[in-house]
């Protein structure tokens, strides 16, 4: 299981600049608005240090991370729900993912044209926000009068969903997002709708080459944003991601030591979507491979077996399972087994995140 995250926020923030560093996928970064106008996609493997100290210990044929798929949406505008720029065909982009990265500017350059002529985070992430949120209302509306009839009509979902209808409608006309009221069993009842504003949301602050530690006042606007809103936040310089793109693995560590970094931005992005989601990585340890696997926290060994295959969760019959500090630290799995620290566990273990497991099934 992996997951996918949207790049979005106004033409010229750097959005294409920042998913080129990510993904070496080439998309085009141009300095004018809608150069993106088909989503740039690209998958990325994450980085787990953990998975690399596996690797020294078991030496595998070859090592497996796990992976994010990025989406480059093209920026939107004010009007964006209405059609302005090109409208409703790049919010419809943002409905097909998991959570959502918001790049705002936080840099000054005069080489690159700011859509509304001045760096203002605030007013840009104000900018999105609405367009998500008016997507959202429309959406609700259409769906109302259709749900209040069903209700009428004896349809016990659509009358149990209809106040939560009612409930969002209010707040996207005061101009709140979904995810500010959505509890997480409200949010079951319309998840149909794929709601933008239900989504998770990152904000990235994309600094100058001189804020890496984003102590400048749009940088720090923008970490006030997501922190009275409880969403992430991540500092970016999409010029130094550039760079380190283009390095080696040992001048990458150089170069981030250097720069007093001890992760890349994309590290530190996919950790906070990791953490938003309510994602952990488990591994599994042989002498053909050492690989990573992503699954909901809380996700019970079946569950976490079907992500390698649904044969492995239909026919489950136990894992066997040890802890990464305990493989680490004995330095093999025979060193486990001799000192009773693998375990046997059934159907209702839960899975923790960084456990090494192996699982035993029939079908």
């Amino acid at each position: 299981m992996g997951f996918n995250c949207g790049i979005i926020g106004l033409p010229n923030v750097g959005k294409s600049t920042i998913f080129n560093a990510m993904t070496a996928a080439g998309a085009e970064a141009s300095n004018y608005p809608f150069c993106t106008i088909n989503p740039n996609i690209g998958m990325v493997p994450l980085r787990d240090e953990r998975m690399y100290k596996l690797a020294e210990l078991a030496k595998p044929e070859r090592v497996v991370p796990t992976a994010v798929e990025f989406v480059d949406i093209a920026g939107i505008v004010k009007g964006a729900s209405k059609g302005e720029g090109l409208g409703n065909q790049f919010l419809g982009n943002i409905r097909s993912v998991d959570t959502i990265a918001h790049v705002v500017r936080c840099f000054e350059d005069p080489q690159v044209v700011h859509v509304d002529g001045k760096v203002d985070p605030a007013g840009d992430i104000e900018v999105i926000e609405t367009e998500l949120i008016l997507s959202d209302l429309e959406a609700i509306d259409k769906r109302m009068d259709k749900a209040a009839k069903m209700a009428k009509q004896g349809d016990k979902l659509m009358a149990e969903a209809l106040p939560v209808y009612n409930a969002l409608k209010s707040a996207f006309e005061a101009g709140k997002p979904a995810r500010s009221i959505l509890t997480k069993e409200t949010a079951e009842l319309v998840k149909d709708l794929n709601l933008l504003t239900a989504k998770p949301i990152i904000y990235v602050a994309n600094v100058g080459e001189n804020d890496l530690n984003g102590e400048s006042a749009p940088a720090k606007a923008v970490k006030a944003i997501a922190e009275k809103e409880g969403a992430g936040f991540v500092i970016i310089c999409g010029k130094i991601e550039s760079e380190i793109a283009e390095l080696s693995e040992e001048e990458r560590a150089e170069f981030l030591s250097g720069l007093g970094l001890k992760e890349s931005g994309l590290d530190r992005l996919a950790a906070a979507a990791y953490s938003l989601l309510g994602l952990i990585t488990y591994f599994t340890v042989g002498k053909k491979e050492v690989r990573a696997w992503t699954v909901e926290r809380d996700s019970k060994a079946p569950k976490a077996a079907g992500v390698i295959h649904s044969d492995f969760e239909r026919g489950f019959i136990r894992a066997e399972v040890m802890a990464y500090e305990d493989f680490v630290k004995c330095g093999s799995e025979a060193a486990c087994k001799d000192k009773g620290l693998l375990r046997v566990e059934g159907k209702d273990y839960i899975v923790k995140d960084g456990d090494i497991m192996h699982f035993r099934f029939n079908v």
